[in-house]
C-alpha cells in the first residue's frame, strides 16, 4: 500500500504538536508529508518547510494557497488529506475549506473552539462527503 500523501497546516518553527504529528506519521510508515502551510506568515512557512525537508515548490505561504494549488495538481500527485495542527481557535476555516476543496481532514484535538465552529465543520463533512478525524 502506498503512503497517504498529506499536507500540514500549522506546525512550523516554534510549534510543538506539528513535530509530534510528523513523527507519528513517519513511524507508522503509511503517511507521507508532501506539502504544507506551516505558519501564518509566508516567510516562516517557507523556512519551516525547508527545515522539515518539504519540497519548496509545495511549501505554501498560506493554507488557502496550499488548498488551491494542491487541488489543481493531478490526482496521483496532489495531497490526499490535510492535517490541521493550528491553535484551537483556528481549526474551523481551514477544515471547512479543505473539505470543500476535496480533501479529507485530520484535526488535532479539540475539533473546534466553539459549538458553532464544531457544528460548521460537521456540516461541511456531511455536505462534501469528506472524512474528518480528530486525534487524541
Amino acid at each position: 500500500m502506498k503512503p497517504v500523501r498529506y499536507g500540514m497546516i500549522g506546525g512550523g518553527q516554534g510549534a510543538f504538536i506539528g513535530g509530534v504529528h510528523r513523527i507519528a506519521a513517519a513511524i507508522s510508515g503509511n503517511w507521507q508529508l508532501a506539502a504544507g502551510a506551516f505558519s501564518s506568515t509566508a516567510e516562516k512557512s517557507k523556512a519551516s518547510g525547508a527545515e522539515i525537508g518539504v519540497d519548496p515548490g509545495r511549501t505554501y505561504g498560506s493554507w488557502a494557497e496550499m488548498l488551491e494549488r494542491e487541488a489543481a495538481l493531478p490526482a496521483d500527485v496532489r495531497i490526499e488529506a490535510v492535517a490541521i495542527v493550528t491553535p484551537n481557535h483556528m481549526h474551523a476555516a481551514p477544515a471547512i475549506a479543505a473539505m470543500e476543496a476535496g480533501f479529507d481532514v485530520i484535526i488535532d484535538k479539540p475539533l473546534a473552539d466553539t459549538l458553532v465552529n464544531a457544528t460548521a465543520i460537521a456540516e461541511a463533512a456531511t455536505r462534501t462527503g469528506r472524512r474528518i478525524a480528530v486525534t487524541h
